[in-house]
């Protein structure tokens, strides 16, 4: 496994538009320079990041890649969040139309995307399984679910990964989470190990930006976040390196088990991301970092109320 991953969300319009043909040359130079890892959801765009991945890889060997795609998320015409879906016919008809936006005949990691309050996670994992067995999935995966549901969905079959938020000043998997993972043996995909942008000063600047709704991003909040952000840029700026540097190679630092998803929607910014693999940070130097930034620096929650309420992980 590559040491870091491409997250794909972003190039289906979440933080504005993005440019199609920027954002398959981008995934193109990832796999090119040895990131196997694919993230994505079927839901990003409402499926249009799924058919963007499939063309990308369609110029580009099925088996260069490990696609992780997450499923369960409903959403309305007009892009409204409705509710969650994680019966097992469902999981099953999700899959069906996922690999034909792929353009694949199965998917490498197959993972809710939330925890379903309404449908207990033997039965959403139990369909996974199914589905490893006739060979539509190769792995099962979870996403922003906590210990207990992480130890009960490997009862049923082996996980491979959770994917859950994780950054410098996201640190809550450390208490309970990444033990348990340890624990079963399972990895970690971390997704916003920049703060969706926040981290490196990229801020909601166009109509349709989700990130006016997250609190973080957010008057009082805001400005308060943007004096850690000072400080990481000046620890940066110290050793040499840019600000994403810096936080993604702090992930990195976190232990094998940590692989971070960095969200690029273009060629400058992967090749940024990519820099983070020669930095190297030391103990003493992760210390630094987390002792300028402590892990409750950051003002405001992660996800807005009723999001934060929805999450298993937080419980």
């Amino acid at each position: 496994m590559f040491p870091i991953g491409l997250g794909c969300m972003g190039m289906s319009g979440p933080y504005g538009p993005a440019d199609e043909s920027e954002s398959i040359a981008t995934i193109h130079a990832a796999i090119d320079q040895g990131v196997n890892l694919i993230d994505t959801g079927d839901f990003y765009g409402s499926g249009h990041n799924e058919m963007l991945i499939g063309r990308a890889l369609k110029e580009r060997r099925r088996d260069q890649v490990i696609l992780s795609v997450k499923f369960g998320a409903l959403r309305s015409p007009g892009g409204d969040w409705v509710g969650f879906d994680g019966r097992p016919a469902a999981v099953k008809n999700f899959l069906a139309y996922s690999l034909k936006r792929l353009r694949v005949d199965y998917v490498d990691i197959y993972r809710p995307s939330r925890l379903d309050p309404n449908v207990p996670i033997e039965e959403t994992v139990g369909a996974i399984a199914e589905l490893i067995q006739a060979g539509y999935v190769r792995a099962l995966g979870l996403s922003e679910v906590g210990p207990d549901t992480i130890r009960r969905a490997h009862r049923v079959h082996p996980v491979v990964d959770l994917q859950i938020e994780y950054s410098v000043i996201s640190r809550g998997p450390e208490a309970k989470i990444f033990p348990a993972l340890r624990a079963l043996g399972m990895a970690a995909t971390a997704y916003g190990v920049l703060s969706r942008g926040l981290l490196t000063g990229s801020r909601p600047g166009t109509r349709g930006d989700f990130r006016t709704f997250l609190p973080r991003f957010s008057g009082e909040n805001l400005r308060r976040n943007e004096q850690v952000v000072d400080k990481l840029n000046r620890l940066a700026s110290a050793r040499g390196i840019s600000t994403s540097q810096l936080c993604i190679a702090w992930a990195l630092a976190k232990g094998e088990h940590v692989v971070p998803l960095v969200g690029a929607r273009t060629r400058a910014q992967l090749t940024d991301a990519l820099g983070a693999l020669d930095v190297g940070l030391t103990p003493d130097e992760v210390a630094q970092i987390e002792a300028a930034v402590p892990a409750d620096a950051a003002a405001g929650s992660r996800y807005g109320e009723a999001q934060m309420r929805m999450l298993d992980s937080e419980r």
